[in-house]
């Protein structure tokens, strides 16, 4: 088991797992993609190298929403919820802004 070097500071809170729940829109259509990740840029960098086959067309993306989660499980709730009615209604009434 290793040990933190004397005078070393530790911070438990940076070691915390982050995920988000996330919209993109396309730059170029009235299209939207929800989905959730780890990592918001790799992810946004991922769908414009066109890595996500289905929304090829819709190319390139910019992040206009997300939340961030404690849990997975969490953050995939979340994307399931911008993808019902009331959850594109939430997310039309956010973007308006």
């Amino acid at each position: 088991m290793g040990s933190i070097p004397v005078g070393a500071t530790f911070n438990f809170f940076a070691m915390k797992q982050v995920y988000y729940a996330y919209v993109l829109k396309s730059k170029l259509h009235d299209y939207f993609y929800k989905g959730h990740c780890k990592d918001l840029t790799k992810r946004l960098e991922q769908h414009n190298s066109g890595m996500t086959t289905s929304i090829r067309p819709y190319l390139p993306f910019e992040l206009v929403y997300f939340e961030e989660f404690e849990s997975l499980s969490e953050a995939i709730k979340r994307e399931k919820y911008f993808k019902t009615s009331r959850g594109r209604k939430f997310l039309k009434e956010k973007l308006m802004k």
